[in-house]
């Protein structure tokens, strides 16, 4: 039987828009505070896309870094996937439209949905195909324009969200480096608690579910903030176990940036200390599927990642969903 590869991240690369909505912004559109949305989230400004900027143009920018920073062209990729839950269409696939941008002509692409989690879902599969030799390098894109599902008359979702790109390059590692474990999950009897009800096949656009606002994004806030703090520990743990580590060996936590009392939450049962955890949702809010890798690429980027450094990926979103992974870091690839 054909020994596994490793399979790790070679690179990573994020884009954030220009454009910065404060919590002092967000106070002349609806009765909110920076005090309240400060004290209850711990975000303080977000990015939101121009006018005319969908999720490829953030995805195209992130990924060229990526591939800029992997030291590798984009006719060397052979798989692209897009984690999004908003996409420029339903179809065709915004990885199909970053194929053709990037000039990656030989690369499989497909879209990938399972909303915050979406970047652990994508590279957990683009991993696999390293692993068993199908394919040397994919490409692992998590982006999202929530600006444009979000109800800016909603006090209680439009001070979460925001938007931006995050990408990395996976390829083969050298043996015991790369992505050690995957903890994957979901449970769709919490559907209801997150969701974007209108525009598909269920309840198709209309004059009616237009104005019943029904093409915004709906969140049952306590019930999903108690889930999240439940699962973000529980899925780490579990990660961790299985990559046969202990809390210990954790050099770096990059959770998923929604929440400053879940993050906390997380920290306290996995025992870390806060410096040995990525936090930016302070200036990027809850970008969804691009919140880790863009807190990844910064951390990389700071110097806070060292080779062999063991790190912790861990995220939550609609589905419900859930995924943690754990990874050595080796940005050396295999030959």
């Amino acid at each position: 039987m054909q020994k596994m590869r490793a399979a790790g991240i070679l690179g990573t690369g994020a884009y954030l828009p220009e454009k910065i909505l404060t919590n002092q912004d967000l106070e002349e559109m609806v009765d909110t505070s920076d005090d309240w949305i400060v004290s209850r989230t711990g975000i303080r400004e977000r990015r939101i896309s121009a006018e005319g900027e969908a999720a490829s143009d953030l995805a195209y920018k992130a990924a060229q870094q990526a591939l800029e920073t992997a030291g590798l062209d984009a006719e060397q990729i052979d798989l692209i996937i897009v984690a999004t839950i908003t996409p420029d269409t339903t179809f065709p696939s915004t990885a199909n439209l970053i194929q053709e941008r990037l000039g990656a002509k030989k690369a499989a692409a497909f879209d990938l949905a399972a909303a915050c989690s979406g970047f652990l879902y994508g590279v957990a599969t683009a991993s696999q195909f390293i692993q068993n030799g199908l394919y040397r390098y994919a490409l692992v894109i998590g982006v999202e324009c929530l600006s444009r599902i979000v109800d800016w008359t909603d006090r209680n979702t439009c001070v979460l969200f925001g938007d931006g790109a995050g990408a990395a390059v996976l390829g083969p590692v050298e043996d015991g480096s790369g992505f050690l474990s995957f903890d994957l999950g979901s449970d769709g009897a919490g559907g209801e608690l997150l969701k974007l009800p209108a525009g598909g096949s269920r309840m198709p656009a209309s004059e009616e579910t237009i104005a019943n606002k029904q093409h915004f994004l709906q969140m049952a806030g306590s019930d999903v903030f108690k889930f999240a703090v439940r699962v973000m520990g529980s899925s780490a743990e579990a990660a961790i176990e299985k990559a046969g580590l202990t809390k210990e060996d954790i050099s770096l936590l990059v959770p998923h940036q929604a929440n400053m009392r879940i993050i906390d939450a997380a920290v306290k049962r996995l025992g870390l200390p806060i410096e040995k955890v990525v936090v930016n949702l302070d200036r990027y809010g809850n970008m969804s599927a691009a919140s880790i890798p863009v807190a990844l690429d910064e951390a990389a980027k700071n110097g806070k990642i060292k080779q062999g450094d063991h790190l912790v990926l861990v995220g939550f979103g609609g589905g419900l969903t859930w995924g943690a992974s754990v990874l050595k870091w080796d940005t050396t690839e295999k030959r």
